[in-house]
C-alpha cells in the first residue's frame, strides 16, 4: 500500500510541475516575453519585460525622468514623443531607425515627408541616451528609449500605462523612401489608413485606436489645408453642421495670409490630456486632420462603430490602445537585417 500511495504520489507530483511549467509559458507569452517575428521579420528577437533589470537596473528611471523634464518644460513634447516611436515603427519595424541623421551611405528619414519640420524630440532623447551610458554603457537601445518614452509621455498626460517590452536592436540604416510611402499622410483617405496599417499586421480597431494618440498635439496648418477647402473627407456626401462650420472658419483664419506654420491643437477640447475626447470631436465634425475626420465621414461602418465605442467609454480606448501600442512595438527589421546598441542615436557605431 505504501509503494501505491508513493507512486500516486509521484505522479501527481509530475502533473503539478507541467502544469506549472504551461502555466509560465502563457504567462510569459501574455506579457511580452520570448520571441517575435513581426512582419517581415525572422524568428529570434526577443522582447522581454524588465529585461535591464540586471544590465542596468535604472534605465527605466532615467528615460522617465527625461520625458518627465521635457514634458514639464513643453506639455506638447509628449506628443512629440509618442509620434517619434510611431513614426520609427512604421518603417521596416521599431529599429531607431528615425533617430539616424543623414550619411554618405544613406539619405535618413527625418527629411521624408511626413517628419520634415514636423518631427520633434531629438534633443531629448540624445539627454536620456548620453544618462544611460553614463550609467551603463552599450546596454540599452535607441529603439527601445522611444518604446519606453512613448509609453511614458501619454502616462504623464493622464492616459494608461503598460509594462513595456524591451530588447529591441538599433539599425545600422535608414530609410527616406521607406518613411515617404509607409508613414500614413495627414490627407490620407480611409482606403489608405486600413491599407497600410493592415500591412504591417494592424487591424482597423488598431488604426482607431493608435489614431487616438491624435488626442495630444498639435499641427501646422499645412498639415490640415485640405480641411480648409471645404470638401469632405473622403468624399463623403454629407453636409457640414454649424459647429464644424464654425471650427473650419476659425481654422482659416488662424492660417489666413499663408501661414502654412501656425499651430492649431489636434483636440481643440482637451489638448494636454490624454484622454478620449478626440473620438467625440470626430464624431462632431471637428477632427483637425482629414485622416482623423475620415475615420468618422469615410463610408466604414465599422470604424464608425469603434469611434463611436471609444467616445462612449474611455475604458474601452485606453485598453485597446495599450494592447495596440504593445503590438505596434513589436514590428521588427527586415529578415537579415543587422543590427546594434548605438552608443549616439543619430549615428551607427
Amino acid at each position: 500500500m505504501g509503494t501505491v500511495l508513493r507512486y500516486s504520489l509521484l505522479l501527481l507530483l509530475l502533473l503539478l510541475l507541467g502544469m506549472a511549467s504551461e502555466l509560465r509559458a502563457v504567462e510569459k507569452d501574455c506579457l511580452g516575453g520570448g520571441f517575435f517575428g513581426g512582419v517581415g521579420g525572422e524568428v529570434g528577437w526577443s522582447l522581454e519585460i524588465d529585461l535591464y533589470r540586471s544590465s542596468c537596473p535604472t534605465a527605466e528611471e532615467i528615460i522617465f525622468g527625461g520625458v518627465q523634464r521635457a514634458v514639464a518644460g513643453d506639455p506638447r513634447m509628449a506628443a512629440s514623443l509618442l509620434r517619434l516611436h510611431f513614426h520609427d515603427c512604421f518603417v521596416n519595424g521599431c529599429d531607431g531607425s528615425v533617430l539616424l541623421d543623414d550619411s554618405p551611405a544613406f539619405a535618413g528619414e527625418k527629411t521624408a515627408g511626413p517628419n520634415a519640420n514636423s518631427l520633434r524630440g531629438f534633443e531629448v532623447v540624445d539627454g536620456i541616451k548620453l544618462e544611460l551610458e553614463a550609467s551603463c554603457p552599450g546596454i540599452v537601445s535607441c529603439a527601445d528609449i522611444l518604446a519606453v518614452a512613448a509609453r511614458d509621455a501619454v502616462a504623464l498626460l493622464g492616459g494608461p500605462t503598460w509594462d513595456a517590452e524591451l530588447g529591441r536592436r538599433d539599425s545600422l540604416t535608414a530609410s527616406k523612401s521607406a518613411a515617404n510611402k509607409n508613414i500614413p499622410g495627414p490627407n490620407s483617405d480611409l482606403r489608405a489608413l486600413v491599407d497600410r496599417f493592415n500591412r504591417l499586421g494592424l487591424s482597423p480597431r488598431d488604426m482607431v485606436a493608435l489614431s487616438g494618440g491624435h488626442t495630444i498635439g498639435n499641427a501646422r496648418c499645412s498639415s490640415f489645408s485640405s480641411r480648409l477647402k471645404g470638401s469632405p473627407p473622403g468624399g463623403a456626401a454629407v453636409v457640414p453642421g454649424a459647429g464644424e462650420v464654425g471650427f473650419l472658419d476659425s481654422l482659416q483664419q488662424l492660417c489666413d495670409g499663408g501661414n502654412s506654420t501656425a499651430l492649431a491643437h489636434l483636440d481643440l477640447v482637451t489638448p494636454v490630456a490624454f484622454d478620449n475626447q478626440y473620438y467625440t470631436n470626430l464624431l462632431n465634425g471637428v477632427g483637425l486632420l482629414s485622416s482623423d475626420q475620415v475615420l468618422v465621414a469615410g463610408g466604414d461602418g465599422q470604424v464608425l462603430a469603434i469611434v463611436e465605442d471609444y467616445a462612449a467609454d474611455p475604458m474601452a480606448f485606453f485598453q485597446d490602445f495599450k494592447a495596440a501600442m504593445v503590438k505596434m512595438g513589436r514590428l521588427r527589421a527586415p529578415a537579415g537585417a543587422a543590427g546594434e546598441v548605438r552608443r549616439n542615436c543619430r549615428v551607427v557605431n
